[in-house]
């Protein structure tokens, strides 16, 4: 262990699933560290999310994806002066691996740390780290993010222990639920269109749970796909709309979460709520897999290197082996 570090910077900028699935290294640097001070550097689009997580010092916002639209000198250097600080880290982890997030890594300072080469899909963002993690870009994305921790600071994240965390992110709100049956909720939405289990089969698994089913949504064409849930299904219910810091605080307040592979399905795992994730365009490579938090995938398969977004084989896993899966891990049956 490095005694002398002080303060450590983690660069992971988006999106909300991988930054969900990295953040449970900060309860684990922290007990190794416990004086130390943690900053993490995100999109700013991301960063509610982080507002709640345990261990976590500092949150510096910068807004990379508006360069895509304003590629002015002066935006840049907008950019470039938010990560300016008085603050000489000791260790900056760059946990995304790629230039982009390499670049703005090596802009915190000089003793930066990321993944080799051949472990990354942009191998030349290695160019900029001091020391490096050889991993393979196939394995888990949670064992990935823990062994590129481990190996930057000395310290010993295994499974064993990923198996045994805290919840990651504090649940700030209440929310009042009926107890008589569980509660189950349904992320519905995703990044890709091949991502999102269609409505009508969700429909089908929430009639044959007994269950009370609250349908998640985040945006307005989202609302309407839960919005015809909630009137073709009799134990169905909308959920409340949610900033990040509420949605947290929903699922931790939840018997089961089966969703799509997309953050909130994550935050699941991340607060040590069960959980089914959907996958059809991807693996289970992309979940915290325990006895509690399981996947269920479409009969395609996948090349890691070059995901296929107009695989819509998610469409063909049937209900019935959700439900199945739901009722092991509602009632053990």
């Amino acid at each position: 262990m490095k005694k002398d570090i002080q303060n450590i910077a983690i660069v992971r900028l988006s999106a909300l699933g991988d930054i969900v699935n990295s953040a449970f290294v900060l309860q684990f640097i922290k007990a190794a560290y416990p004086h130390a001070k943690i900053s993490w550097i995100v999109e700013e689009s991301f960063s509610d999310i982080l507002s709640s997580a345990k261990y976590l010092d500092t949150i510096t916002s910068i807004n990379l994806k508006a360069l895509k639209h304003d590629k002015s000198f002066a935006r840049l250097k907008s950019e470039i002066a938010k990560l300016k600080t008085d603050t000489e880290y000791d260790i900056v982890i760059d946990m995304q691996g790629l230039i982009k997030s390499a670049v703005v890594a090596r802009i915190l300072g000089k003793n930066t740390h990321g993944f080799d080469k051949n472990s990354t899909r942009e191998g030349v963002a290695a160019l900029l780290y001091r020391t490096k993690t050889a991993i393979p870009y196939e394995e888990n994305v949670i064992l990935r993010n823990a062994k590129v921790v481990s190996d930057a600071l000395g310290i010993a994240i295994t499974e064993d222990i990923i198996q045994n965390k805290e919840a990651v992110f504090e649940a700030t709100k209440e929310f009042l639920l009926q107890k008589e049956k569980a509660n189950v909720a349904f992320v519905i939405g995703a990044s890709w269109p091949s991502k999102i289990y269609p409505k009508e089969q969700i429909a089908q698994v929430c009639a044959a749970l007994d269950v009370e089913a609250h349908i998640i949504w985040g945006n307005e064409a989202e609302l309407r796909e839960a919005e015809w849930i909630v009137a073709n299904t009799q134990n169905a219910t909308l959920a409340p709309k949610c900033n990040l810091r509420e949605l947290v605080s929903f699922i931790s307040h939840m018997d089961l979460l089966i969703g799509n592979d997309t953050g909130p399905t994550h935050i699941a795992w991340a607060q040590n709520i069960p959980s089914i994730t959907l996958l059809g365009p991807t693996t289970e490579r992309m979940i915290g897999k325990t006895s509690q938090n399981v996947g269920v995938k479409s009969p395609s398969k996948v090349n890691l290197l070059k995901i296929d977004k107009n695989d819509y084989s998610i469409k063909d896993i049937k209900p019935q082996n959700i439900i199945k899966k739901a009722k092991e891990l509602l009632h053990g049956v």
